[in-house]
Order: structure tokens, then C-alpha cells, then sequence
């Protein structure tokens, strides 16, 4: 008789994983498979920031004309590599259609219902699993270099406290006083006292621990090809054999795209574009900020743990494009040098680039 497993999931990162535990919970056999290692995809290098203030979606008014002048600068933070890909601009074209007002709201209403209950679920998760992911109830802060920006952070706020975003409002003097690790000259600061920040390695690693432990299995290194119909379930044709399931949960990410063929699912492949993050990850300089910040002149966040600090964020559209490249890592080293006193920790532990 062949094994049948009772429910495949596949991925292996923050999605899949926690899909994986909630249904060892329930009660549910499982096993995960992952293409390449665990949490190698965006669970590894982005910034660790918990965040029900980015209720407001990517798509906004006036996002097109910002996303065509940014096109010529290939270290700007929201960068799109000219190219010939239909796809790409099939989606575009359609992105374009929703950087309207009506969609722009509605997407932020539907968004923020997710991530205010991730965030208010996550504390009690991490603690009932004894997760050690140097998690803090920290808040974050969006900080203003330019007095005109700072004005123009302030049009979403309206919004974002109707969605039930704890919001603050600090005058440059005032948050220059409030935090030391900033240059003075800020021209003022928005705070999100509800959002949190966790060291998003540790968490999926641990987040693995506790699926094995609780029964699940993982297995590394075996990528998806094919999935079929089967007697009672689904077969898995994968790189290291069949499995058969009773069920299947595919959690891939940004790689879920280049599934559309395998998972029988064509309108994936135009659904979703990659978008591609950059980060540095260094051990702590001697002043580190009190909560996780976000540069909003040149959109960089800064994160520190007490195992590191990382400067990281941009969004480039350039596909599975996997060069790390370095001016757009020299746009975030700029960045911190001209917002911090510590722009840079004594150690280079990694510079990293993926998708999200």
C-alpha cells in the first residue's frame, strides 16, 4: 500500500510553517516540503517589524507617476528594472487601475483586519510555544528628515485610527529629546505604539523546532514539479519522488507563481510579481534605537535584537532576478548615515537580497 500522508504543506517559511503548527494543534498528521532550506525565502533577511500601521497598501494615489520617476534610478526604493516581460506590465497595468482613492481605502480596511489579528494573536502564540525569537512589544517609528514629507505622512493617519492603529504625532525637537540614537535636525516622527518587532530567522527556526517536536516532518531540498488528482486525495510529484495526501496546502510565497503549471492553476502565473527586498545585517553598534524605525525619506527600516541590527527595506520589480546588488545596498548605508549617529554596527554579519 502506498503512504498517504494526511496534509502536505508546502513551504517552508513563516506561512508554512505556522500553517503547519496550527494543524499539528488541531490534531492534523503533516509534513512540509521545501524546495531549498528552511526559511530561505523573505522569513530570513526582512526586518522583523509586526506591523498593523502598513495597513495602507502598496497601490495609493499617485503611486504610478512616484513608480515612472523612480524607473531612472536604480537605487531609488521602489524600483522596477526596464525589461521585456509581458507579464510584468500586465500586471502593472492592472496595479495602475488601483491606485485609485475607493481601492486604495477598501484594500486598507481588508488588509487591516489581517494584521490587527496577527498582532494581536502573535504574543500569546510565541508564548504558549515557548518560542525564543528575541520577540518586544516595541512600537516603531516613521522619522521625517524633511519637513514637507512629514506632512505628507500624516494624510493616512485619519484612516489608520479609524482602523484602530495607535497613533502619535512628536515634533522634531520633542523625538530628537526622546531618542539618542538619531542625528538632531529631525523634522518630526510618527509613532505606532501597537506594532512589535522579532528576529523573523529565529522565529521560523523556531517555528520548525516546535513542528518537529509536536510530530510534523519536514523535508528539505524537495521541490514541488507536479500535483495531480489522486484516489482519495492529491499526488506530489516532487525532486525527491511522489507523496500522496489527503490534503494540500501550498504556501510558497512569492514562488507561487512559477507553481501556476505544476498546481494546475494558470491564472496564478499573471496574479503575483515578486518583489525583491534588500538588507544588512550587522552586530549591534554601541547605540542602537529604542524601537525599530522607518526612515521615510528614503523608506529604509532599521531593526536591532540584542543579537543584531539590520538595515533593510526598498522594493524592486526585477523577477527572480538573484544578484545582490550593491548600490542598492549602498542606498540603505546612505540612508542611516544620514539619520544616525551609529548608522552601522562593528561587524558585517550578512548582506542579503529576496522576495516577498
Amino acid at each position: 500500500m502506498e503512504q498517504r500522508d494526511d496534509v502536505v504543506v508546502v513551504g517552508a517559511g513563516v506561512v508554512g510553517l505556522a500553517t503547519a503548527l496550527a494543524l499539528l494543534e488541531d490534531g492534523r498528521g503533516v509534513r512540509v516540503i521545501e524546495a531549498r532550506r528552511i526559511g530561505s525565502g523573505s522569513s530570513h533577511g526582512n526586518c522583523g517589524t509586526i506591523t498593523p500601521s502598513h495597513a495602507p497598501p502598496l497601490a495609493a494615489p499617485g503611486r504610478v507617476g512616484e513608480a515612472l520617476r523612480m524607473m531612472v534610478r536604480p537605487d531609488a526604493p521602489l524600483y522596477i528594472r526596464p525589461r521585456v516581460d509581458p507579464r510584468l506590465w500586465r500586471w502593472l497595468w492592472r496595479f495602475a487601475g488601483r491606485c485609485n482613492l475607493r481601492d486604495w481605502e477598501a484594500s486598507a480596511r481588508a488588509k487591516s483586519l489581517l494584521l490587527n489579528d496577527s498582532r494581536a494573536r502573535l504574543c500569546e502564540w510565541i508564548g504558549r510555544h515557548g518560542l525564543d525569537c528575541e520577540f518586544a512589544e516595541s512600537g516603531e517609528d516613521y522619522v521625517f528628515r524633511s519637513p514637507a514629507a512629514f506632512e505628507r505622512g500624516q494624510h493616512e493617519l485619519d484612516l489608520l485610527r479609524e482602523l484602530g492603529v495607535d497613533v502619535e504625532v512628536i515634533d522634531g525637537p520633542a523625538f530628537d529629546a526622546q531618542e539618542p540614537a538619531v542625528l538632531p535636525g529631525t523634522a518630526g516622527a510618527i509613532r505606532f505604539r501597537g506594532d512589535a518587532v522579532l528576529r523573523p530567522d529565529r522565529y521560523v527556526d523556531e517555528l520548525a523546532r516546535v513542528v518537529r517536536a509536536r510530530g510534523g516532518r519536514i523535508d528539505e531540498e524537495c521541490a514541488l514539479q507536479r500535483l495531480e488528482d489522486s484516489t482519495a486525495g492529491a499526488a506530489l510529484h516532487t525532486s525527491a519522488g511522489i507523496l500522496h495526501a489527503r490534503e494540500v496546502v501550498v504556501a510558497a510565497g512569492a514562488w507561487s507563481p512559477n507553481l501556476a503549471r505544476a498546481i494546475d492553476a494558470p491564472w496564478l502565473a499573471g496574479a503575483m510579481q515578486p518583489g525583491k527586498g534588500y538588507s544588512i545585517t550587522y552586530d549591534p553598534p554601541p547605540l542602537v534605537p529604542r524601537r525599530p524605525l522607518v526612515l521615510r525619506d528614503w523608506s529604509v527600516c532599521v531593526t536591532s535584537w540584542p543579537s543584531g541590527f539590520r538595515l533593510g527595506s526598498t522594493m524592486e520589480f526585477s523577477g527572480f532576478d538573484e544578484r545582490l546588488r550593491p548600490r542598492r545596498l549602498a542606498a540603505l548605508e546612505r540612508a542611516a548615515r544620514a539619520s544616525l549617529r551609529e548608522p552601522a554596527g562593528p561587524v558585517v554579519r550578512e548582506r542579503w537580497c529576496g522576495w516577498g
